[in-house]
């Protein structure tokens, strides 16, 4: 993308595809591959191929000159053609003039998209198998850490660690099911020619679409889709819930980082997280980046939407509006996931601290357990009541919630104080916090060794480079 935030707010690998080499190359596989395809059914000569596909090559092109030409174009594929053109002739004259035959620009355009989205698809699932194997192993290992669970951000009741991880892993695992559906549906051929009858090729129209779906393994759709753009909308709606997924993480591990709270810490490296005049400081910057994609998210994922508004059958405004924000999204995503990945494997965990914060209201966090097993006795509203009271006296006097609860016969005729310290213990109303960290590690365990299954390394963000 060629900014100087590139690996802030992306991925190496991700960032690759989307780089405008990366772009040019997809819409000259194309090329070539429609060359291919149009000579094995004699549309072109054969000896055309050769000196077409040699031209192909994004490093021969001038990048700034396709910058603007495409200005007055209106698309990039034109001058891209005009260029690609002008190469083919220096080495065959003759080739030159069957060079795009029988395509229109926005085959070209949209078919290299699909490409990109293809290898965009493959990032994100290491990256999501990552990210699970992450959530996972955090799940076991904190499956019975009992902490605070948070409401309103204010105490609410115990929960255990795990079940955080668990709840997040339940999230991704639907988003990893959803996954193969998308791969298959945006792998589709765009070849239409210039109103979607593909009338340039005659008789041979089916049979060059073919050809030119397998050249570049992707499915033959049933008709040019120019103006139908749902495939293409629904895998951004996809990647805008990832990110907002992710982003749903950071956010409640970087509330957790707080001084205040100091629960959780980004893993610690040199140069990471400080401050340019603080020395002090931990800033948790994994987790900020991660927050700007799901900032941005959405309002690129409602562009699209908004962009589905096409004319007729070819339109104007609305696919342009996709050629800066499919690629955006698509690197903020990868980006998002890396860096979330990264996070969840390195996450520091302070056990010690989540039994302070417990008992920092000195019982009031239990406060439900004695309403309920007094209500066991008196009735729910009652028991209501008198805890509440309960409460606000145990705030105000700077008491224990024991202490005030062991003085009110109102409870001791009903809970012993042996029984209201039992009730008062966080470590025993973490209610089914195990059983449904279980509950999702199963499910996860069963998806990752089911026959589609992908292994992954434990940390591959930087083996993605270059593989895409």
């Amino acid at each position: 993308m060629g900014t100087l935030t590139d690996l802030l707010r992306g991925h190496p690998a991700m960032n690759h595809v989307w780089s405008e080499a990366g772009t040019l190359q997809a819409m000259l596989d194309v090329e070539a591959a429609l060359a291919r395809s149009c000579a094995e059914h004699g549309v072109i000569p054969q000896d055309a191929v050769a000196p077409i596909v040699a031209a192909c090559r994004a490093d021969l092109f001038d990048i700034d000159a396709l910058k603007n030409e495409a200005s007055a174009g209106g698309n990039l594929a034109i001058p891209l053609v005009w260029q690609l053109t002008a190469k083919v002739k220096l080495a065959d004259i003759r080739a030159a003039g069957f060079v795009h035959w029988g395509a229109t620009s926005q085959d070209i355009i949209d078919t290299g998209l699909v490409l990109q989205l293809r290898s965009s698809l493959v990032i994100l699932e290491r990256q999501i198998n990552r990210l699970a194997s992450s959530l996972a192993a955090r799940a076991s290992e904190y499956r019975t850490t009992p902490t605070v669970g948070r409401t309103w951000l204010q105490q609410a009741l115990p929960m255990t660690f795990g079940l955080k991880f668990a709840q997040y892993l339940d999230a991704v695992g639907r988003l990893q099911d959803d996954l193969a559906r998308h791969q298959e549906n945006v792998a589709v051929l765009q070849f239409g020619g210039a109103a979607g009858t593909l009338a340039s090729l005659g008789e041979q129209a089916s049979a060059v679409s073919r050809s030119l779906a397998r050249h570049l393994g992707l499915n033959l759709p049933d008709i040019p889709w120019h103006t139908q753009r749902d495939r293409l909308v629904s895998v951004a709606a996809w990647m805008g819930m990832l990110t907002g997924a992710c982003a749903k993480m950071a956010r409640d591990m970087s509330l957790l980082a707080q001084t205040e709270i100091g629960e959780v810490a980004e893993a610690s490296a040199k140069g990471k997280g400080g401050s340019s005049t603080m020395p002090h400081k931990r800033n948790p910057v994994g987790c900020a980046a991660v927050l700007s994609a799901g900032v941005k998210a959405p309002h690129l994922v409602a562009t699209l939407f908004s962009g589905m508004v096409q004319e007729h059958e070819r339109a104007l405004g609305g696919w342009q509006a996709e050629w800066d924000v499919l690629p955006e999204l698509a690197v903020i995503t990868g980006g998002a996931m890396a860096t979330t990945a990264d996070i969840m494997s390195g996450l520091e965990v302070h056990a010690d601290r989540m039994l302070q914060n417990l008992n920092v209201t000195r019982g009031l966090i239990q406060a439900e357990a004695v309403m309920l097993a007094l209500g066991a006795h008196m009735g729910r509203l009652p028991a209501h009541e008198l805890v509440e009271r309960a409460s606000r006296l145990a705030v105000s006097s700077n008491l224990p919630l024991l202490e005030v609860l062991s003085r009110d016969v109102a409870v001791t005729d009903y809970l012993s104080p042996a029984k209201l310290a039992e009730l008062l213990s966080p470590l025993n109303y973490c209610g089914q916090s195990t059983g449904y960290v279980d509950a999702v590690l199963a499910k996860y365990h069963g998806r990752s060794s089911g026959p589609d299954a992908g292994g992954e390394a434990p940390n591959d963000r930087e083996e993605d480079h270059g593989r895409a």
